[in-house]
């Protein structure tokens, strides 16, 4: 069972939000809610687990509880890693909600087949949709658009693109720059983009518990690379808060974006802030 440090308030907090254009709340990690002006609410990424110690050690509030959030309309997965397809994290919410679960062929398999959702927690297999670059799917008031990820890392990452009568939001997952961006920064005009930042760190190998030097997420100079290549006007860093050992600073980021015309301003938030789009 999961216990939030700050209770229900942010479930409530964006319940009760009626916002003009698309309200935006970070989660930390790499979680996002996105709550329309009609009501349409999209998780992307809810991630409250507390990771693996000593190997990940979680480093920011655990905000809410998944079993709390009554309102949502869809939950997204840019890629198969466990702070991004976990069961704890997200069944509960797809079980009181009714909401459909979105990702690529590799992050259902690990909901259906690894962590098997469906036997743990009161679904139906109807609640699941695959998707993959090129797709376009409409949930409420949003089309979203499945676009190529670079990760590395993962298996099969994709990145979302959001377009809404208000705007366009781009959420990339743990993606580090990739050549296809520059193609995405010219078909969409990208109002605020997320993307993962992060330091360069000593992390346990899973077998030995060696310190490995480890580069999850992009450095200073990638994530502006990307933001420039996708052309956003406003990038909003994620993921530096989540993990020690690889947490960093994004006000650096002002030094290394200012002489770049895109992202033309940089969105610093912090786990639970609320932006607009």
């Amino acid at each position: 069972m999961t216990v939030s440090d700050w209770s229900d308030w942010l479930p409530r907090a964006v319940e009760d939000a009626d916002p003009e254009t698309v309200a935006i709340w970070y989660l930390g990690c790499n979680g996002f809610v996105l709550k329309g002006s009609e009501g349409t609410t999209v998780y992307i990424d809810p991630y409250v687990g507390l990771g693996d110690p000593p190997r990940t050690i979680r480093m920011i509030p655990v905000p809410f509880d998944p079993a709390d959030v009554t309102e949502a309309d869809a939950v997204l997965a840019t890629h198969e890693h466990t702070d991004h397809v976990h069961g704890p994290s997200q069944a509960p919410i797809l079980e009181n909600t009714g909401a459909t679960y979105v990702g690529p062929d590799d992050s259902l398999e690990v909901a259906l087949d690894d962590e098997a959702w469906l036997d743990d927690y009161d679904l139906s297999e109807d609640q699941f949709e695959e998707v993959s670059e090129g797709d376009t799917i409409e949930i409420g008031e949003f089309t979203v658009h499945v676009e190529p990820a670079y990760d590395p890392d993962a298996t099969h990452p994709v990145s979302y693109v959001f377009e809404h009568e208000s705007g366009t939001f781009f959420h990339g997952g743990d993606t580090k720059p990739a050549d296809e961006f520059a193609d995405i920064g010219e078909r969409y005009d990208i109002d605020l983009g997320v993307l993962a930042f992060g330091t360069i760190g000593n992390i346990a190998d899973k077998q030995t518990g060696d310190p490995v030097r480890t580069k999850w997420y992009s450095d200073e100079n990638q994530i502006v690379e990307a933001a420039s290549d996708l052309q956003l006007d406003r990038l909003l860093p994620s993921h530096w808060d989540m993990w020690k050992g690889m947490t960093s600073d994004p006000k650096i980021l002002h030094h290394h974006a200012k002489s770049f015309e895109f992202p033309a301003s940089l969105e610093l938030v912090e786990i639970g802030d609320r932006v607009e789009l």
